[in-house]
């Protein structure tokens, strides 16, 4: 069959490579051209792809069994492997250390030419229907026929914006950041980390991140509410660079003696938990079309799940076609997976925002319904039975209801009247004070 995908990023490109290499014929648009002749690769229109990622376990999993020479270049160009130990001393894959950036550009650099494949550069203006049916693309205004329509063009795509309902889940989450982009120094360590995918401070008003990537890089995030404005200041580098110099551990990150700068400050877009099954606004779903990826599961992106739901979508999407789904009507089926495996994780992510702005505003713990997930895995620090739950979580080798039988043991922490300890480090109206006197622009 020819399949039309709507976007070349990672599901994109993913599903158009296993497809073809299945023997269908694909093309796959985007607006993007890809890497430029000298190298760079603006990537424009893809808020995210300069920012902080996080590669949990089944990314690799899913370049393995569909795309190795991704994977094997990926490695070669510098990520590097984690492995979370269990209490018992049990070892499980964490995912990939890397940027956002050197893992796209090893997926590209695979697929390119694989044969029945083909990349084409232009603008989709529509999907084109014969009544409930998708029949292709309407690409620069010339028609593209398709036995099948992929979306895979993120949840702020226009051209199927009508084919679907409104999203069943769908919020601002209140909260921005800022990151960027710094160089261990040659012989440097890395500094402090909480745990194998990052070090992180929970502060008074505010969260920091730092997530390692590939050969001695790693992003730094600082995390606001959006209705903060004294905080926002940190889109200065000058504001930034005086907040990395206050908190501590932060310090040790960014000490010059340790680590360069090597990106501005990269201010982060509007944050949106967001999840839109497959049916059109009449109910019914259309057929010989399917969404896949960000268009179907979008999440906030301080615990780095975005292209692991991706590439769990695209993989069921490709089991359905290797099990004999008819192409027409494998959208069904493929909801109805997406609504009992993916969108928990949305709901997980709007329970934990929601309470992060509650705690950070002054409101004590909620115990008047399940806790969410992070204060969940904070109580591990005082009971731990709970910490054997945790990495099939952190992993994503289970959903968020993996927690639901640890959930009481935390409940009775906090009604015990514990709270997760902030860290050392100035509070909200301090670390405002400090950004207030550095000298960024009028």
């Amino acid at each position: 069959m020819h399949v039309a995908i709507i976007g070349a990023g990672p599901t994109g490109l993913f599903l158009g490579a296993a497809l073809a290499r299945r023997g269908h014929r694909v093309t796959a648009v985007d607006r993007d051209a890809g890497p430029g002749t000298d190298g760079g690769w603006a990537r424009r229109g893809v808020m995210q792809f300069h920012h902080a990622h996080g590669f949990r376990p089944q990314i690799g999993e899913a370049l393995r069994a569909e795309i190795p020479e991704a994977h094997d270049g990926w490695v070669a160009a510098g990520a590097e492997p984690i492995t979370l130990t269990l209490p018992d001393g049990r070892r499980l894959p964490g995912g990939m250390r890397s940027r956002r950036e050197t893992f796209e550009r090893a997926l590209r650099a695979a697929v390119v030419g694989t044969p029945g494949l083909t990349l084409r550069r232009g603008h989709v203006d529509a999907v084109t229907l014969d009544d409930r049916r998708a029949t292709g693309l309407r690409v620069d205004g010339v028609d593209l026929p398709a036995d099948l329509v992929i979306d895979a063009s993120g949840r702020a795509g226009r051209a199927t914006r009508a084919l679907r309902a409104a999203p069943t889940i769908l919020g601002r989450v209140g909260v921005a950041y800022v990151d960027r982009q710094y160089r261990l120094r040659p012989g440097a360590a890395p500094g402090p980390m909480t745990n194998p995918l990052a070090w992180q401070a929970d502060l008074d008003g505010y969260q920091v991140i730092v997530f390692r990537h590939e050969r001695g890089i790693f992003s730094v995030l600082l995390v606001r509410a959006t209705s903060d404005p004294d905080l926002a200041l940190l889109r200065h580098e000058a504001a930034f660079d005086a907040a990395c110099r206050v908190i501590p551990g932060l310090d040790d990150w960014t000490d010059p003696e340790r680590a360069e700068p090597i990106s501005p400050v990269l201010v982060g877009g509007a944050l949106v938990n967001h999840y839109r099954g497959q049916a059109a606004p009449d109910g019914t779903v259309r057929r010989s079309f399917v969404a896949v990826g960000d268009a179907v599961a979008t999440t906030t992106p301080m615990f780095g799940r975005g292209i692991t739901t991706s590439l769990m979508q695209a993989r069921e999407l490709l089991r359905r076609l290797d099990g004999g789904a008819d192409p027409e009507d494998v959208a069904v089926g493929f909801d109805a997976w997406c609504a009992t495996h993916m969108r928990p994780w949305v709901a997980d992510h709007v329970r934990m925002d929601t309470a992060m702005l509650e705690r950070w505003s002054g409101r004590d713990v909620d115990l008047t319904g399940r806790l969410p997930s992070d204060l969940v895995m904070a109580a591990a620090q005082v009971e731990p039975a709970i910490a054997a739950a945790l990495p099939p979580y952190l992993a994503m080798l289970a959903g968020p209801d993996c927690l639901d039988e640890v959930e009481p043991l935390a409940a009775a922490v906090y009604r015990r009247g514990w709270r997760p300890p902030r860290p050392d480090g100035p509070g909200r109206d301090e670390l405002a004070r400090v950004l207030r006197g550095a000298p960024v622009p009028a």
